[in-house]
């Protein structure tokens, strides 16, 4: 692993992939703050972090088709397996939590905005 990416990446992860959401419960600006900067404001990823690290089209259709609050919560919660998705179980709230995965499984996250 190049260590000049890898730093660049520890700090995306330590800083959340965004910025602090300020405590909102609205799922759309968790995601906003917390998750665009990695999986892009559409849930579209840019091409960099899918190259580089995998990160997941939430707009991808064979994700939508399986797609719950209870698996993206999970997944927020404790991160990605390969580590590369932090865990955000204690930088988010609990009803943060809820809200955002509430959001992205829902049919107005992939919505024309």
């Amino acid at each position: 692993m190049n260590p000049r990416w890898f730093a660049g990446l520890v700090l995306v992860v330590a800083g959340g992939c965004g910025g602090d959401p300020a405590g909102t419960t609205d799922g759309r600006a968790v995601f906003q703050t917390m998750c665009a900067t990695c999986h892009g404001s559409d849930g579209r990823p840019p091409e960099a972090m899918i190259a580089r690290i995998g990160v997941r089209d939430l707009t991808d259709r064979e994700f939508r088709a399986r797609v719950t609050p209870a698996l993206v919560e999970h997944q927020v919660r404790v991160g990605s397996k390969s580590k590369l998705m932090p865990a955000f179980e204690g930088a988010l709230g609990d009803a943060q939590i809820t809200a955002v995965a509430a959001f992205v499984a829902s049919p107005a996250f992939v919505a024309p905005r």
